[in-house]
């Protein structure tokens, strides 16, 4: 079996310390890329609630003149049965 040196030791620290780093390196690009990910979700969310308040909105635009139809429609079923001197 091979005698451990304190030189091959050292030399393997330095090869695992340097992967080490690597690893930090590219953790710190994918938490770099999960940022620009959480950001453009958030983004996407505002967007969406925009969306969905501006149908609201619409929806009860709708809701308004469709009432206004019926109403005008009642009125001129009604107009018929009036009386016209």
């Amino acid at each position: 079996m091979a005698e451990i040196s304190s030189e091959l030791v050292y030399e393997l620290l330095k090869r695992v310390h340097a992967d080490i780093a690597e690893l930090k390196f590219g953790q710190r690009g994918l938490k770099e890329e999960m940022n620009a990910m959480r950001g453009t979700i958030v983004s996407m969310h505002h967007d969406i609630h925009n969306i969905y308040s501006v149908l609201d909105r619409h929806d009860q635009r709708l809701e308004r003149i469709e009432n206004r139809l019926e109403l005008r429609e009642l009125a001129e079923a009604q107009a018929r049965f009036e009386p016209h001197p």
